[in-house]
């Protein structure tokens, strides 16, 4: 896809980014297939994870290994992928650009890793069999076998979530980065809303057919994606030495560059903390809807109804978070969200009282990452921003591999009960809230919203 030229008589509007100019027309066009895109790489994101909860609680998994199967084995590899990737991205030129061609080549691993998953109970029972094990630890195999696929699978995962906000970055004007990214939570709320509504009902019983297609249509999608749109040109980068020893090249960069200066270290504390503080909740409320009583069929009807309501909100939040920055929309979700939860874990005692939780959870929570969802572009250098972007993942990771498990753990202790996951969010949140003010601090010391200028 190439961007329009901008009209010569003059009196057309276009915006630019770097080498790319745009009319409303090519603006139009390049949302067109960033959104195709984004439909099906949020068709991914929204089936994988509940999908895999279902399955992984079929086979008899614990929560301590639900935790480091969910939240520690994509953190490792964040930590482990994250920096060599999107440093070798910011540095990488060809004639796709320096995103594209780390987007589109794991697609494929990603679209054989989910049609792993999707039979992974059939293979590990034929390989169980195969090694002579006794039919009482099956559901060991199954789960190993979950395990390989979900490595592979997280791997992708993770190069494409680095670098997919690298591409925008790169290829949507400034002007329109708060807008673009509420239809793009408009569409990942879309793809919610429809695998809410109408599959998780079917989930228990036929998760092969479902992971399945959706790996197949997030291939030929995302794929179509990455063939139609055009980057611009960049300066050359800063080092021609990325080839040579490259991982202890990308370490040094993040140390050097990321890791050095104070202001960056509060903004990713406080943007790994802000997006914890979700995790409790999500992780386990599948496992939380099933001990109330609650069926797979009304649980995702409760989930269609927040990403509805937050669908409604997409396009507000963008603005919101165009008018008054993404750190100050961040602030007054995590505000409310802090509340919500103590007030759930005081209060949920049945599944009517933790449908009203999930809610609240979910419309609060969506309200945070379609306000927010912008903030890393509006902090970090701009021609660094992968190479930022992935040290705030760092830190993360850090943060998430150790969270699961101890999750997983205490509530193995407490009998399972989940009732304990609001309280963890409602802390979690409240820290990540004392963050922000010293990062609004140092943010309005930077310029703030009308002349920001990120420190180098």
């Amino acid at each position: 896809m190439t961007p329009l030229p901008s009209s010569p008589s003059g009196y057309q509007k276009t915006w630019s980014v770097g080498t790319l100019t745009y009319t409303a027309a090519g603006l139009g066009l390049l949302f067109t297939w960033l959104l195709f895109g984004d439909f099906a790489y949020m068709m991914r994101e929204r089936s994988a994870v509940p999908v895999t909860q279902l399955m992984l609680k079929k086979h008899q998994a614990s929560d301590l290994f639900t935790g480091i199967f969910l939240l520690t084995i994509p953190q490792a590899i964040i930590f482990l992928v994250g920096p060599i990737v999107s440093y070798w991205s910011d540095r990488h030129r060809s004639r796709r650009g320096r995103r594209l061609p780390f987007l589109l080549w794991p697609t494929p691993f990603v679209t054989l890793a989910m049609l792993g998953l999707a039979y992974s109970p059939a293979i590990g029972r034929a390989l169980h069999q195969w090694g002579g094990g006794d039919s009482a630890n099956v559901n060991r195999t199954i789960l190993l076998t979950m395990g390989a696929c979900w490595v592979v699978f997280e791997i992708g995962v993770v190069i494409s979530n680095a670098l997919f906000n690298g591409l925008i970055n790169d290829v949507v004007p400034r002007a329109w980065l708060g807008r673009f990214y509420g239809l793009f939570r408009a569409v990942g709320l879309g793809a919610g809303i429809f695998f809410n509504w109408k599959i998780i009902g079917q989930a228990e019983t036929n998760y092969s057919i479902i992971l399945a297609t959706v790996g197949l249509i997030y291939g030929v999608g995302f794929s179509v994606m990455c063939l139609r749109i055009k980057e611009g040109d960049y300066p050359p980068p800063p080092s021609k030495n990325q080839e040579r020893h490259l991982v202890v090249e990308a370490m040094g960069a993040y140390f050097r560059d990321c890791l050095s200066k104070p202001y960056y270290l509060w903004v990713f504390s406080f943007i790994a903390l802000a997006n914890a503080a979700f995790l409790p909740v999500n992780t386990f409320a599948i496992y939380t809807a099933k001990s109330y009583g609650m069926t797979m069929e009304i649980y995702g009807k409760f989930l269609a109804i927040t990403f509805l309501t937050s669908f409604g909100l997409s396009f507000p939040l963008g603005w919101l978070a165009d008018r008054y920055h993404p750190l100050r929309v961040g602030q007054g979700a995590l505000l409310i969200y802090a509340g919500l939860m103590l007030a759930g874990f005081i209060w949920v005692h049945d599944q009517p009282s933790y449908g009203i939780v999930l809610l609240a959870h979910g419309i609060v929570s969506g309200i945070f990452f379609t306000g927010t969802a912008a903030i890393g572009q509006m902090l970090y250098p701009k021609l660094k921003f992968a190479q930022f972007a992935a040290a705030g993942s760092l830190i993360a990771a850090i943060f998430n591999m150790g969270l699961g498990p101890l999750l997983g753990a205490i509530l193995d202790r407490l009998d399972s009960d989940y009732r304990y996951t609001f309280l963890a969010s409602s802390l979690l949140a409240a820290l990540a809230l004392g963050l922000s003010r010293s990062v609004a601090r140092r943010w309005q010391q930077c310029g703030g919203n009308t002349s920001y200028t990120a420190p180098e």
